[in-house]
């Protein structure tokens, strides 16, 4: 992986004395924590949630109709979270300080307002600054009113100017939302299940969450799903995928010997499927809800359930268009190839206690979490107050503005923090303990609660495992703060340099990847796939495509990472064993500074120390300057 390999691209730097000694590079660290600070990994999830992803939200949720009224409609055009305020009454409200909100037992909170265009009757009518909701902000966030002040300023406000914030002020009370720990989303993990080896994935989209598992029993492979009442054999997927001959399917899942998937493709001989209708018809009859919707325009069957579930439930994080199958075959086909692999060498299996294999979720992704839920039951909730009332009354006396109650959002977000139960229904999600009052016995027990990560595995239970020390926690995790008794292992913090990444545009990757030599999986024949030459490439647990030099797709990724054409937190490796190319651009990852090495001399060099010390360079001077001077931020 890219932590466990020195980086060996940069410019040679023969003119400049090498750093003398260790201890030099030791200066370093406080360099680091004058520009980051030990809580602004949540400080900048806050900060994306706030700016960047309640757009996000707001915008794939933005269209409200009601069955009352066809012309009836609401369009959210746009969304934004204000400054923190009180409410004075009488409709005045004055800025806040979060000490103010202290003394008074009071939520620092802002206001979230939108501009909406929405119909009453047959006219439009275009409303801006709506109140929906308040949202409670985090302390030295973007739009905290303590972000960005000097120590005179903060000491007017009565905080103290070491306190390092990345907390919210709730009735009251300082609470923190602790660093959650979670196996990646839209990866594959192979394991030894009940009968064997197994392939699980968790797929995961704005809509839905739900593992898929592929596993042996017996000699024959299996998909279950909790979809499906029973596990159905893989080779009548792949028939319901389009994939009708016994021939593609085994070039699909790319093994040459048919022998081991006889007794999985004679499922389909037994049961007489040999058409995607007929497979669509079998899985009909094995769902678990079937939905038979009849009205005058349509009637849907259970074999229309089974492909839209096959299209956008079963590895739901694989896209589908117009039905089109090909790559989630070919996703499906790796699951497979994976399991038979691991089966003969046991060096194929993963371990979930890797952190490769783990994503932290901090403040910001938990709050969008409980948000997206809560604005969908606002929006469910308005649906339903037009379906009632629209046919009492005319519907140009119906003004939806009169029924938009803020009270819904205030009360979930305030609810959730002040209790630390995170509840959302549609994921069937629920956690205990996500929050705690902040410690204010001592300084460091402060910094502490802020650094904190919290395992989601029992602490009842007696298992070594996810309690061991890591090789891979190596300089993310401290090897030593973590509480003795039932919770040993399980809780942990953060070692001083670690960076935790924050969701990054996919767009500007793809691109790149694109003309650095990719082959689209869409065009690619299921044969060329797997061949000796071919690296699968992935970008966050969707296949991209196919590469037959790796070498070069790695060096210009690399070399474009660091002339700042794509964003510096973008990870990629290569993964031999399994002959893909991983790329991730996902929040949660943690990371953590590295020096770049070329030919066994860092380029870092005493003249860079001596300017860090004079204040000329400051630690943002050495990422921004990565190619030539060699500190470099790598995920891990």
């Amino acid at each position: 992986m890219d932590t466990l390999n020195q980086e060996l691209f940069g410019e040679p730097c023969t003119y400049k004395q090498p750093v003398k000694e260790i201890e030099e590079k030791w200066k370093l660290v406080p360099a680091f924590l004058k520009i980051k600070g030990l809580v602004k990994q949540h400080i900048d999830s806050f900060n994306y949630f706030i700016n960047v992803d309640i757009k996000k939200i707001v915008e794939a949720n933005n269209y409200v109709t009601c069955d009352a009224d066809p012309l009836f409609y609401i369009k959210y055009t746009n969304v934004y979270v204000g400054s923190p305020d009180v409410d004075e009454g009488f409709n005045i409200s004055k800025l806040t300080t979060p000490h103010e909100c202290r003394l008074r037992d009071m939520t620092y909170s802002a206001p979230i307002t939108v501009d909406i265009e929405y119909s009453r009757g047959t006219q439009k009518v275009a409303k801006t600054g709506l109140l929906i909701g308040r949202m409670p902000i985090m302390l030295k966030s973007s739009n905290c009113v303590l972000s960005n002040k000097s120590e005179f300023e903060l000491a007017k406000m009565h905080e103290c100017p070491l306190d390092p914030g990345g907390y919210f002020v709730v009735k009251g009370q300082e609470k923190v939302i602790l660093i959650q720990e979670q196996l990646s989303k839209n990866r594959m993990l192979v394991e030894e299940g009940k009968w064997g080896a197994q392939c699980q994935v968790a797929s995961s989209t704005h809509d839905r969450k739900s593992p898929t598992i592929v596993f042996v029993k017996g000699n024959k492979y299996f998909l279950g799903h909790n979809m499906f009442t029973d596990p159905i054999p893989v080779s009548i997927i792949f028939k319901a995928m389009d994939f009708l001959s016994d021939l593609e399917i085994c070039e699909v899942i790319g093994i040459p010997d048919i022998h081991q998937l006889t007794p999985t493709l004679e499922e389909c001989h037994k049961l007489q499927i040999y058409t995607q209708e007929a497979a669509w018809n079998y899985l009909g009859t094995k769902m678990v809800a079937k939905r038979y919707v009849t009205s005058a325009s349509s009637v849907r069957t259970p074999a229309d359930d089974a492909r839209d579930a096959l299209a956008t439930t079963i590895l739901a994080h694989v896209p589908v268009e117009e039905y089109n199958f090909k790559s989630k075959a070919v996703y499906l086909g790796l699951m497979i190839k994976r399991v038979i692999q691991a089966q003969s060498d046991k060096q194929f299996l993963d371990d979930r206690d890797y952190y490769g294999n783990k994503r932290m979720e901090l403040a910001g992704s938990l709050i969008s979490l409980m948000f997206e839920d809560v604005f969908k039951r606002f929006n469910f909730d308005l649906k339903s107050i037009a379906d009632k009332t629209i046919p009492k009354i005319r519907a140009s006396q119906f003004d939806v503005i009169k029924y938009m109650r803020s009270e819904l959002i205030t009360s979930c977000l305030v609810f959730a923090i002040s209790t630390g139960n995170w509840t959302i229904k549609r994921f069937k999600m629920e956690r205990l303990g996500v929050t705690q009052v902040v410690s204010r016995l001592s300084y460091k027990a402060a910094l502490g609660m802020m650094t904190r990560v919290n395992s989601q595995f029992e602490s009842t239970r007696k298992v070594s495992g996810p309690r061991s020390l890591q090789p891979s926690q190596w300089g993310m995790l401290c090897p030593s703060d973590t509480p003795e008794g039932e919770s040993c292992g399980l809780v942990k913090n953060l070692a001083l340099m670690t960076h935790i990444t924050t969701d990054i545009n996919e767009y500007p990757i793809k691109r790149l990847v694109k003309n650095a030599g990719l082959q689209d999986i869409s065009i690619v024949a299921s044969k060329a796939i797997h061949s000796p030459a071919a690296y699968i490439v992935f970008l966050n647990g969707n296949i991209l495509g196919v590469t037959t030099n790796y070498q070069n797709m790695i060096s210009i990724f690399r070399l474009m990472r660091r002339e700042g054409q794509i964003s510096s937190y973008a990870s990629i490796y290569v993964n031999f064993l399994h002959k893909c190319i991983y790329i991730s651009s996902d929040g949660g990852r943690l990371c953590r500074p590295y020096i770049i090495v070329q030919k066994g001399q860092p380029l870092l060099n005493q003249s860079h120390m001596t300017e860090l010390e004079k204040g000329i360079r400051s630690f943002a001077d050495f990422l921004h300057d990565a190619r030539s001077v060699g500190v470099y931020r790598m995920d891990h």
